[in-house]
């Protein structure tokens, strides 16, 4: 079978890969970081840039919203392109107090009440961890460059929780109390890593928060912050 989503030649997808959901920022991001890069899939818009940051070739590719999203072309990069790794660029909410608009996020792992991981693989598994391997170059490269980051495990919810609230899920998670972040990917990224045997993590950037009264992030705080994140992603990503 042939990929029907990033549809190319093979060696216009580089082995490592960063994952912002939107397609519009994987252009940013092109335009900004990368040198040589070119256009390499359209396929629904969803936009593809192939060039290099320093020396090394990377691919930068939007993956849309939700778990079916991410992992459709999760699958098709790691299983017809032979992509080795992929960082997850993304926002996220904040789960606890300690956890501030704009902060960093590292996922060690995410859990989720998805059914996706049952209907693609028939796990019943509600956590997969990230790369422990990725994840140390991310912790390394953030304390070379000087990069605050808050650690731990995230929460996937298949509803945008500002317009559906999840305490059903919330309260069910054995692991509450250890919870950074709450997103809506980062579990099916994990898990199709998993089953193809490949290298996945995650950095959020925190955008919104129940915990702050002040809730306005205006657009120059966003780009500074991804900014951040984007740079850490990419000096990590290089790395073996």
């Amino acid at each position: 079978m042939e990929p029907l989503h990033v549809v190319t030649e093979k060696e216009n997808i580089a082995s490592r890969v960063l994952f912002p959901g939107d397609p519009l920022r994987a252009k940013y991001i092109a335009e900004k970081f990368l040198t040589d890069y070119r256009l390499v899939n359209t396929i629904r818009n969803m936009y593809a840039f192939t060039g290099y940051y320093k020396d090394q070739l990377i691919t930068v590719m939007g993956h849309g919203m939700g778990t079916p999203s991410i992992g459709l072309y999760a699958y098709e990069l790691f299983h017809f392109y032979d992509v080795e790794k992929i960082i997850r660029i993304g926002s996220s909410g904040a789960f606890k107090d300690s956890i501030k608009k704009l902060d960093i996020c590292l996922s060690t792992g995410c859990y989720s009440e998805s059914a996706f991981a049952y209907h693609w693989s028939k796990s019943r598994d509600k956590f997969f961890e990230s790369s422990i391997e990725l994840n140390a170059d991310i912790l390394s490269t953030a304390e070379e460059i000087g990069t605050e980051l808050k650690v731990g495990p995230t929460l996937t919810s298949d509803t945008f929780d500002p317009y559906s609230p999840i305490d059903h899920i919330i309260n069910a998670c054995p692991i509450k109390n250890e919870l950074t972040a709450i997103e809506m990917e980062g579990f099916a990224l994990m898990h199709i890593a998993k089953c193809e045997g490949k290298k996945a993590s995650m950095l959020l950037t925190v955008v919104d928060s129940q915990f702050e009264s002040d809730n306005i992030i205006t657009p120059e705080m966003r780009e500074t912050s991804l900014d951040k994140m984007i740079y850490l992603a990419l000096e990590s990503i290089i790395k073996n």
